[in-house]
C-alpha cells in the first residue's frame, strides 16, 4: 500500500511542472499560430473574420511581400543573412578563443577579467546602443554595415559559455600529451580544443544568429538607407505606413511569418551537432 502511494504521489508531483510546461509553450505558441494564420488573411479578412480562421490571401500576400518596392523584401533578407551569419561566425569564433584563453591558461588578472566578462552579461543591450552609436559615429561607420555587424563580435555570453565548456570538454592530460608531442599551442588548439567545442560552438553560434535575425534596436539607430535594413526594421517601416495603406498590414504580417523559415530550418540542421554530444556523453558514462 505505501508502495502505490509512493507512485501516486511521484505522479501528482509530475503533473504541475507538466502544466507549468504545457501554459509555457502555449504562451509562446499563440503569437506564432497568429501570425501563421494572419498571413493567409486577405486586408479586409484580416479585420473582419475570427481571429484563428484561415482566410483566402496567401498567394496574394506573398506576391505583394516579394514584389514590394521591386523586390526589397528579399534586399532585407540578404542583410539580414549577412548581419546574422558573418557576426554570428566572427563572434563564435572570438567567444572559442577567448573562453579557451581563460579555461586553459593561467595569467595575470585572469580573475579580474572573467568577472568584467560576467558582469557584461548582465547588461541590458539596449543601453549599449547609444554608446555604440557615438563610437561608430566617431569612426565615421554610421550607416554603413560595419556599424551593425562590429558591435556584434564580442559577447560576454559566448564567451562565458565557451569558457565553462572548454573546462569540461578539453582535458588537460590530452594537452600536455601533446606539449610532449612537440605539438604548438596553435595546434593544439586548432587540431585538439576547437574540434572538441564544436557542441559548445555551435550553441553559442545558435545563439548568435538568432540574436542577430531578431536584432532591431541597433540597425533601427545605426542605419538610414532602406537597402541596409534588416528584415525586422524593413518590416517596422512597411508597418508603420499600414494606416495610410491598409494593404500593407498583410505584407507585414507574411513577412514576419517567412522570416521565421530561417530560423526553424537552422534549427533542424544544428541540432545533430547536440544528439552526437548527448550520445558522446553518455558513451564517456
Amino acid at each position: 500500500m505505501s508502495a502505490a502511494n509512493s507512485v501516486l504521489t511521484h505522479r501528482r508531483a509530475q503533473i504541475l511542472p507538466t502544466v507549468v510546461l504545457l501554459l509555457g509553450a502555449i504562451y509562446c505558441l499563440v503569437p506564432v499560430a497568429w501570425v501563421l494564420v494572419a498571413s493567409t488573411k486577405s486586408s479586409g479578412e484580416l479585420f473582419s473574420t475570427f481571429t484563428f480562421a484561415p482566410g483566402t490571401g496567401l498567394l496574394d500576400n506573398l506576391r505583394d511581400l516579394f514584389t514590394y518596392g521591386n523586390g526589397l523584401y528579399l534586399r532585407w533578407t540578404a542583410n539580414s543573412a549577412l548581419y546574422a551569419v558573418a557576426g554570428a561566425a566572427a563572434s563564435t569564433l572570438i567567444s572559442a578563443l577567448a573562453g579557451y584563453a581563460m579555461a586553459k591558461y593561467e595569467f595575470r588578472g585572469r580573475s579580474v577579467l572573467f568577472y568584467a566578462i560576467l558582469a557584461g552579461v548582465l547588461v541590458p543591450g539596449m543601453t549599449l546602443a547609444i554608446p555604440q552609436y557615438l563610437l561608430m559615429s566617431e569612426l565615421d561607420l554610421v550607416g554603413g554595415y560595419w556599424s551593425v555587424l562590429l558591435p556584434s563580435l564580442i559577447s560576454p555570453f559566448g564567451i562565458y559559455l565557451a569558457r565553462v565548456y572548454a573546462m569540461a570538454s578539453v582535458p588537460d592530460t590530452t594537452m600536455e600529451a601533446a606539449r610532449i608531442d612537440g605539438a604548438s599551442e596553435y595546434r593544439i588548439f586548432g587540431s585538439i580544443g576547437l574540434p572538441m567545442m564544436v557542441p559548445g560552438m555551435v550553441t553559442i553560434f545558435l545563439l548568435q544568429f538568432v540574436g542577430s535575425w531578431n536584432n532591431f534596436l541597433l540597425p533601427y539607430i545605426m542605419l538610414s538607407d532602406e537597402t541596409k535594413f534588416p528584415i525586422t526594421v524593413g518590416l517596422y517601416t512597411v508597418l508603420s505606413k499600414g494606416s495610410g495603406q491598409p494593404t500593407l498590414y498583410g505584407i507585414a504580417i507574411v513577412g514576419a511569418a517567412v522570416s521565421v523559415i530561417p530560423l526553424i530550418v537552422l534549427l533542424l540542421t544544428l541540432q545533430r551537432f547536440w544528439r552526437l554530444d548527448l550520445l558522446s556523453g553518455g558513451l564517456k558514462g
